[in-house]
Protein backbone atom coordinates (compact mmCIF):
# COMPACT_ATOMS: atom_id res chain seq x y z
CA UNK A 1 0.00 0.00 0.00
CA UNK A 2 1.39 3.28 -1.05
CA UNK A 3 1.10 6.79 1.00
CA UNK A 4 -1.89 8.29 -0.15
CA UNK A 5 -0.79 12.08 -1.63
CA UNK A 6 -2.04 15.17 -0.96
CA UNK A 7 -4.71 15.56 -3.43
CA UNK A 8 -6.58 12.21 -1.90
CA UNK A 9 -6.07 13.42 1.03
CA UNK A 10 -7.61 16.59 0.14
CA UNK A 11 -10.14 14.76 -1.61
CA UNK A 12 -10.63 12.50 1.48
CA UNK A 13 -11.19 15.83 3.96
CA UNK A 14 -13.49 17.37 1.29
CA UNK A 15 -15.50 13.91 1.24
CA UNK A 16 -15.94 13.89 5.16
CA UNK A 17 -16.71 17.57 5.13
CA UNK A 18 -19.98 16.77 2.61
CA UNK A 19 -21.10 13.67 4.41
CA UNK A 20 -21.14 15.75 7.74
CA UNK A 21 -23.47 18.43 5.56
CA UNK A 22 -25.57 15.65 4.89
CA UNK A 23 -25.80 14.61 8.20
CA UNK A 24 -26.70 17.60 9.65
CA UNK A 25 -28.86 18.63 6.38
CA UNK A 26 -31.33 14.91 7.61
CA UNK A 27 -30.95 16.01 10.66
CA UNK A 28 -32.70 19.31 10.29
CA UNK A 29 -35.37 17.41 8.05
CA UNK A 30 -36.10 14.60 10.34
CA UNK A 31 -36.22 17.08 13.69
CA UNK A 32 -38.88 19.32 11.33
CA UNK A 33 -41.02 16.31 9.48
CA UNK A 34 -44.12 15.81 11.00
CA UNK A 35 -44.51 12.80 8.34
CA UNK A 36 -43.05 9.75 10.96
CA UNK A 37 -42.32 8.22 7.71
CA UNK A 38 -40.08 10.98 6.41
CA UNK A 39 -38.79 11.18 9.89
CA UNK A 40 -37.57 7.81 9.88
CA UNK A 41 -35.87 8.09 6.45
CA UNK A 42 -33.69 11.04 7.53
CA UNK A 43 -32.67 9.00 10.66
CA UNK A 44 -31.80 6.36 8.29
CA UNK A 45 -29.53 8.78 6.12
CA UNK A 46 -28.03 10.24 9.35
CA UNK A 47 -26.96 6.58 9.69
CA UNK A 48 -25.63 6.19 6.45
CA UNK A 49 -23.40 9.47 6.40
CA UNK A 50 -22.01 8.48 9.69
CA UNK A 51 -21.14 4.98 8.28
CA UNK A 52 -19.47 6.53 5.26
CA UNK A 53 -17.85 9.78 7.60
CA UNK A 54 -16.32 6.85 9.53
CA UNK A 55 -15.39 4.61 6.71
CA UNK A 56 -13.39 7.46 5.17
CA UNK A 57 -11.85 8.01 8.68
CA UNK A 58 -10.91 4.42 8.83
CA UNK A 59 -9.08 5.08 5.31
CA UNK A 60 -7.05 7.86 6.27
CA UNK A 61 -5.87 5.93 9.69
CA UNK A 62 -5.12 3.09 7.86
CA UNK A 63 -2.51 5.18 5.63
CA UNK A 64 -1.10 7.35 7.83
CA UNK A 65 1.18 5.48 9.21
CA UNK A 66 2.72 5.10 5.57
CA UNK A 67 2.76 9.40 5.54
CA UNK A 68 6.01 10.87 5.67
CA UNK A 69 7.08 11.93 8.77
CA UNK A 70 9.57 14.61 6.91
CA UNK A 71 8.80 16.89 4.55
CA UNK A 72 9.93 15.64 1.30
CA UNK A 73 11.69 17.37 -1.40
CA UNK A 74 10.76 17.44 -5.32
Amino acid sequence: MQPLTSKELEYLVDSISNEDLLIKQNAVMAASASNSALKQAGMQMINTHQQHAQMLLNAIAQHQQLAPTQPQSH
